[in-house]
């Protein structure tokens, strides 16, 4: 669609030339897969119907190999309807509608079923963007949107809750990843399916100066070591589950039983006794 932040035509496209180079560059999504099950092992629940949110179903079938497999897209193709978990794999940053698509992968799950949600944060590749932002204005002194835009870790939380999710968390794992080049860089985004598809992004040849410029300034400014350059991947974490009854409630306020002096062993104060007692402080100064 013409207000659409991302080309899905164009994602589909390299998605699919990531895949046919194989698994070379899949590292961050073999991090991400193993990180999911670490976490699904701190639960003390078996589930028995999942379904995975995948570019790469292939690769992700090795650590889920009972999963059903769903294909990135605005609207998602859920076999059914009563998951009890959905994982969102490293796709989530493309979506023109992320809060759509956790409200398609909750409408999939049963009651108390569990959504975990992982994708790229706005730390991720923030070294790349700003060599390529400083090499762009230096040489045509205007910016093109080359790196996309990523959602911050701040507001995950309130979309989880949007979505109508219970019990919601967001939390992020930060990767450095080092290259000898930024040429290297540049090659394993194409491997991963993960190079520019903005709307807006340049349509035109990029001169060979502009990344010439960029490589100087990357390893000026982030060198991981005299031969080495850094790269940021952040990885956002979401956490949620389908509503249910069972689930604990927050309670009102006002029907707590106990009072938190009590447990903690201290005198309490009204505002108004405080007050009193900062005046007759003050007279005692003076």
């Amino acid at each position: 669609m013409a207000n659409d932040l991302f080309d899905m035509n164009a994602l589909a496209r390299i998605r699919g030339r990531a895949r046919q180079a194989g698994e070379s560059a899949l590292f961050l999504h073999e991090i991400a897969a193993r990180e999911a099950l670490d976490r699904l092992a701190e639960i003390k629940r078996t589930f028995s119907a999942k379904a995975i949110v995948t570019a790469f179903p292939d690769y992700w079938k090795q650590y889920f190999p009972d999963a059903d497999f769903v294909s990135e897209s605005d609207t998602l193709d859920f076999q059914r309807k009563d998951y009890d978990l959905v994982i969102h794999a490293l796709s989530m940053h493309w979506a023109n509608d992320p809060v759509g698509q956790m409200i398609q992968c909750r409408l999939a799950l049963k009651p108390d079923g569990l959504f975990l949600g992982v994708m790229f944060g706005g730390q991720t590749l923030n070294e790349l963007r700003s060599a390529l932002a400083e090499a762009e204005s230096s040489l045509s002194g205007g910016l093109s949107p080359r790196v996309a835009p990523m959602a911050e870790l701040r507001d995950m939380g309130s979309l989880l809750m949007r979505a109508g999710f219970a019990l919601p968390v967001a939390d992020n794992v930060v990767l450095p990843v080092t290259y000898a080049s930024l040429p290297d860089l540049l090659r394993d985004l194409r491997l991963m399916g993960e190079t520019n598809v903005l709307q807006d992004r340049p349509r035109h040849f990029t001169h060979p100066k502009l990344f010439a410029r960029a490589a100087e300034i990357y390893r000026q400014h982030f060198p991981a070591d005299q031969n080495r350059l850094t790269a940021t991947f952040e990885m956002i974490w979401l956490t949620g589950w389908a509503p249910d009854e069972s689930q604990p409630k927050p309670l009102r306020p006002g029907s707590a039983q106990a009072r938190l002096a009590d447990a903690l062993g201290t005198i309490e104060f009204s505002a108004s006794d405080a007050a009193g007692l900062a005046s007759t402080e003050g007279k005692d100064k003076t």
